[in-house]
């Protein structure tokens, strides 16, 4: 059955270390053939931070504001306006998947190219339909637990290198955003970057369905009383 609905969750979500190793274990040939495509990172330590707009003050825009240049970045809220005068960089969208229409709206058209979306979910309908080819995202496998606390990396026994990737044009500035915050990112090439998306979609699908049909259980009560009711296949 199709996976059509987009999956609203927030900004980040980070699997949990053994549900991860579980999923990747059974898709080990797939995760080779991903990491293959998988473009050199040193490229993206070298490059400089650069100035860029942040959209959304929650939790991991302010954590991405916390990597900035100093001084350099502009933050903008939800339903207010891209500022003309804004950084050329980046546009770092980290908004509710429900809030992209009113970011989209806000932001100049000229500037459509430089959004970086931070959302969950299988987007390219939604992209597909506002003209936006080849769109900069954002897979992101870290933890804020509270607005001013560090992030956490999701990395794993079987990732060592991190989960995080970014692909687009400013795939390599956000790279190096992150690394500078401690964290790791990987550049893909897009249909490397597809791949590691529909994984992280089906997960966050199968644990949500799951959670929903035992209201208040939370992804690590799904883990540890109800995992026999989720099922994980090959991409």
């Amino acid at each position: 059955m199709a996976l059509k609905a987009t999956v609203s969750v927030p900004a980040a979500v980070t699997p949990l270390p053994a549900l991860r190793r579980r999923l990747l274990l059974s898709s080990s040939s797939s995760s080779r053939a991903v990491a293959s495509k998988v473009l050199k990172t040193t490229a993206a330590m070298a490059t400089a931070v650069q100035p860029a707009v942040v959209v959304g003050a929650g939790r991991v825009g302010q954590a991405l504001l916390g990597m900035g240049p100093l001084g350099g970045d502009v933050r903008v809220g939800r339903g207010e306006k891209v500022p003309d005068g804004a950084p050329s960089g980046p546009i770092l969208v980290c908004t509710r998947n429900d809030d992209l229409d009113g970011v989209l709206e806000a932001t100049p058209k000229s500037r459509w190219r430089d959004l970086v979306f931070f959302q969950n979910g299988m987007l390219e309908p939604w992209f597909e339909s506002k003209g936006l080819v080849d769109a900069n995202q954002v897979l992101a496998y870290f933890a804020v637990s509270k607005v001013g606390e560090p992030p956490v990396d999701g990395i794993t026994d079987t990732n060592p290198e991190g989960l995080t990737a970014a692909f687009g044009n400013w795939a390599p500035a956000v790279a190096a955003r992150l690394q500078n915050g401690g964290l790791t990112c990987k550049v893909l090439e897009k249909e490397a970057f597809q791949k590691q998306m529909l994984e992280k979609l089906i997960w966050i699908s199968a644990f949500m369905l799951v959670g929903a049909r035992h209201p208040g259980a939370t992804v690590g009560v799904v883990e540890k009383e109800y995992l026999a009711e989720v099922i994980f296949f090959q991409v």
